[in-house]
This record gives C-alpha cells, structure tokens and sequence, in this order.
C-alpha cells in the first residue's frame, strides 16, 4: 500500500451549510490525516487555472460565481491510497449517482453544487497542493 497525499477542498455549499466539522470527521474517522489546512477565498484566476480543462465551456461562469460565493477550506489529506480512498468516501460526482452513506450520497442537493472536491490521480494532488498551497 502506499502512503499518499491528496487535495480537498470544501465548497462553499458545505460552507455555507455548516457540514465543514461533519465532513472533516468523516475524513478522520475513515483513518485519513490532515496535514495542512487553511480558509481561501478564490478568484477567477485560481479557478481559470484549476478548472483548465473546461474554461471553454459555456457554463464556466457558473462555476466561477459558484466557487467565488463564499470561501472555501482546503486540505492536503494524507494516508494509505488517500487519492482512490477519498475518491470513495466523497462518492460520485454526480449527485444522483451517488451512493448513500458517501460525503455526496448524504450531503449533495446537485452536481453543480457537490459539496467537496478531492483530486482525481496522483499527478494532479501533487499539481493541486502546489497550485492551493504555494
């Protein structure tokens, strides 16, 4: 098994709804670690960069009013497999197709709005720590 390290970020959704203290349990309790953390309030910037892959698209405006609404926590979580292990334990990214008993099974009202974000590979935690904690 291999000892990792991993991004998450708490939306402003969950912000806003006070599941910060509820998630954050659930990520200690499933034997994950949190390194480092801190509160951001992002800009279009960040998000330009972060979101890349789908600035182009028509809804990125959305997006940005969205991550911009209130301020978000970020966390470098580290443990055993943390990238694929939090993968789980956030469930899907789409709202309807995630299971019960996952942060977005319990937490998430859309996809648009799902809560929590944790990056997708290796590659891209090591891109995202940097990126959120320069």
């Amino acid at each position: 098994m291999a000892m990792e390290k991993t991004y998450i970020m708490l939306k402003p959704d969950c912000m806003k709804r006070g599941l910060m203290g509820e998630v954050i349990s659930r990520i200690e309790h499933k034997g994950y670690r949190i390194v480092d953390a801190k509160m951001m309030n992002l800009d279009e910037a960040i998000l330009r960069e972060h979101y890349a892959h789908i600035a182009d698209k028509p809804f990125f405006p959305e997006i940005v009013a969205y991550m911009t609404s209130g301020p978000v926590f970020g966390m470098i979580v580290e443990g055993e497999n943390a990238v694929l292990g939090m993968r789980i334990l956030m469930g899907a990214t789409k709202f309807e197709e995630a299971k019960a008993g996952t942060i977005r099974g319990d937490y998430a009202f859309s996809t648009g709005e799902n809560v929590i974000h944790g990056s997708d590979s290796v590659e891209n935690a090591e891109i995202e720590i940097k990126r959120f904690f320069r």
